[in-house]
């Protein structure tokens, strides 16, 4: 009968409501991107961003955002307004279990980042995300390639010639390890830190790699977008 259907239909939606209420809001399903300098990352991010419609966040942003307590505050007042308390409870215990977050910048950092990822779906480009976010709520990808992948894709960027692309690379990579080892106390990238590793070097392009990491995630978070 047609009221039956439409009760079974109504008692299915109920439910379904009430177990989205039932769900504990915190860190939506993250992509973090990994890289060394001059790979392409930031390119093959705003590709996958149209495939699976997350939004870019990239070093630029995070850094910004990281030495401005004002902003990093206005994030988490408005993740406080939406749903009370669990901001703080969502950064005490990040800062129980990162026990490497030491630094004031590492802890605004850390901040950040998990107010950015409770707030809308993400994609993380750089910064070391992925050692900061949960590692259940995260697809996390490093981007490799050889020196001359690099120093070819950074001169015909920049245009500029080969010897002055390899000189900024090696600025940039001593820029990069420093930080890591001020905010995380890294030396180095272990490859058990992700999901997977793609080597630039041996994919034909940036639409493909953003395929095969869509395709990643959908198998890891098809369910829980």
């Amino acid at each position: 009968a047609e009221w039956a259907d439409r009760y079974i239909k109504k008692y299915a939606q109920d439910e379904a409501d009430k177990k989205q209420a039932d769900k504990k809001p915190g860190v939506l399903p993250s992509v973090c991107f990994s890289r060394q300098i001059g790979v392409g990352a930031l390119e093959i991010a705003d590709l996958l961003a149209g495939m699976i419609h997350y939004r870019v966040i990239d070093r630029e942003i995070l850094e910004h955002m990281a030495k401005d307590a004002n902003l990093s505050r206005k994030m988490i007042e408005f993740y406080d307004e939406r749903y009370p308390g669990r901001a703080s409870e969502l950064f005490s215990m990040l800062i129980s279990e990162k026990t490497f977050l030491k630094s004031d910048y590492a802890r605004q950092l850390a901040k950040t980042v998990t107010a950015l990822a409770c707030s809308e779906p993400t994609i993380f480009v750089g910064r070391g995300t992925h050692l900061i976010l949960p590692r259940n709520s995260v697809l996390s990808v490093r981007f490799i390639c050889s020196k001359d992948y690099r120093v070819d894709r950074l001169a015909r960027m920049m245009n500029i010639g080969k010897s002055e692309a390899e000189r900024q690379l090696e600025v940039c990579d001593a820029e990069q390890h420093e930080f890591f080892k001020a905010v995380y106390q890294k030396k180095e990238t272990s490859p058990d830190e992700f999901d997977m590793v793609i080597n630039m070097d041996h994919i034909k392009g940036s639409f493909q790699a953003a395929t095969i990491v869509a395709c990643a995630f959908e198998q890891k978070f098809g369910s829980e977008k």
